[in-house]
């Protein structure tokens, strides 16, 4: 693999955000269930977050189920929190070799109680871990995200003086969480359906057409490569 990149943490992005889009269709491609493609996509997941740590990225966000999702046929949904269940929330060695942290994003009430304990579990092995943070976004929805947040606040007695930016954010599901500087979308579809719309409003966004079970270390590499090669203004005119 002869990619060129920038491994000085100050030229990588600290945060990327990734919608894991295409594996129902990936399996229609195959004459497969729908299933067959959450399966595949489950070990694209593995290989994308070691090569972000191997590559020594500090965070990624993994799009593993919406607040939408629900809305998706019974069987299907009961299929992904049991893939949750038995395998993203169950991959301690993996996670230990690795150094990596695993941390919540999304409304952890609305999940299951299996699912629940699997997250605290999870959360709490591998607390002490100090390489990259993948953070799970699992029942999330980046509109629901800032309403609890909101409601939070209020709670709390926040008066309207003290809401800023920075106060407000500090409710969210994960407050120490940087902004998205790069997205990443597969799958062909370019929107980012309610993922991270706050921390992502400076984001670099990258689409890709392949299908998240297709998708690779090498593109992933590729994206890399190709968010360093962008200008970042941040609203302001280069000097």
């Amino acid at each position: 693999m002869d990619i060129e990149i920038n491994k000085n943490p100050e030229a990588l992005p600290a945060h990327i955000g990734i919608i894991m889009d295409g594996n129902g269709r990936w399996a229609k491609q195959r004459g497969q269930i729908r299933t067959a493609g959450h399966e595949e996509g489950l070990k694209r997941a593995k290989e994308i977050a070691k090569a972000a740590a191997d590559l020594g990225i500090k965070y990624v966000t993994l799009y593993a189920f919406s607040t939408e999702n629900w809305k998706r046929a019974k069987s299907e949904v009961g299929f992904l929190m049991n893939l949750i269940h038995t395998h993203l929330l169950k991959e301690l060695k993996f996670y230990k070799e690795n150094s990596i942290r695993v941390r919540l994003l999304g409304d952890i009430t609305g999940l299951p109680a299996n699912i629940q304990q699997d997250i605290i579990e999870t959360e709490k092995d591998t607390k002490d871990f100090t390489g990259l943070t993948i953070c799970l976004a699992i029942n999330y929805g980046g509109r629901d995200e800032i309403v609890r947040g909101i409601k939070k606040l209020i709670r709390e007695g926040v008066s309207e003086k003290e809401v800023t930016e920075a106060s407000l954010s500090s409710y969210f599901d994960l407050p120490e969480l940087p902004d998205v500087d790069l997205l990443i979308r597969t799958g062909g579809e370019q929107r980012i359906s309610n993922f991270l719309i706050w921390q992502a409003s400076y984001a670099e966004f990258l689409f890709t057409k392949t299908l998240w079970p297709d998708y690779n270390k090498e593109e992933f590499y590729n994206n890399i490569a190709e968010f360093q090669k962008r200008t970042r203004r941040f609203g302001a005119v280069p000097v």
